[in-house]
């Protein structure tokens, strides 16, 4: 696997600084953006990971967020000074990944960027040195998911999908019937310790996964809600 390629958008140029002083530290390739237009014109393809503030002067982290997903799902991880609830839940709608609120520690930053490119990998079979030759799929209800890398097909249609989305689409379709709350989820998902504030983070992937694979999302027929215990993948494997 060769370097990440980090693209750092923040308009705050003592954070932007640190950030790629610690990133280089660990040898990733870093790109500096100092506003959401400039982030735009550098974002490309061989970007593995985003690190973008949600609040800046001309075009904001969730308007930026939401034009990088028109042509990619790349991992974006938003930094903001709010901490508020609504405002992570307003980031993670936008199309963001993971949420860190100002300040934070280099410590926590680094665990988080490591989480996400390590799901990235699989998510794009970048760390699976056989996949081509042994390709697995699991099928249930009309979807067929690839359990090496990212690759969904809804009714026999391919789907794209955020590497969130498809790991906790895996994660229930391995273990159909199965109740899994929302702890369990997180903890596997995104392989770090779990609090109960995470349990929204949670419903809006979920939320997000159900427009599309749900013939009618506002009523689930193949990932439902256990209420008060978390969510399990209605049906059968098909032969």
């Amino acid at each position: 696997m060769g370097l990440a390629n980090v693209l750092i958008v923040e308009d705050d140029e003592d954070i932007r600084e640190g950030i790629r002083i610690l990133l280089e530290g660990e040898g990733y390739n870093v790109t500096e953006a100092q506003d959401g237009f400039a982030g735009l014109e550098k974002f490309s393809e061989k970007t593995d990971l985003v690190i973008l503030d949600i609040m800046m002067p001309g075009i904001s982290g969730l308007k930026t967020c939401e034009e990088i997903r028109k042509i990619s799902y790349v991992p974006v991880l938003f930094l903001t000074a709010k901490a508020q609830e609504s405002d992570k839940l307003v980031g993670l709608m936008a199309g963001g990944d993971d949420y860190l609120a100002k300040p934070f520690s280099y410590t926590e930053l680094l665990g988080r960027v490591k989480a996400l490119l390590r799901r990235y990998q699989v998510y794009r079979g970048k760390d699976q040195g056989a996949v081509e030759a042994d390709d697995r799929f699991i099928a249930l209800a009309g979807i067929r998911i690839n359990e090496d890398f990212n690759e969904v097909y809804i009714r026999g249609n391919a789907t794209e999908m955020s590497d969130i989305e498809y790991h906790i689409l895996l994660l229930l379709m391995k273990h159909p019937k199965k109740i899994f709350s929302a702890q369990n989820i997180y903890e596997s998902v995104w392989d770090e310790p779990y609090f109960y504030n995470c349990n929204s983070t949670i419903m809006v992937h979920i939320r997000k996964l159900r427009v599309k694979i749900e013939k009618d999302p506002q009523n689930p027929r193949m990932i439902t809600t256990v209420w008060g215990k978390g969510y399990r993948f209605e049906g059968r494997k098909e032969q």
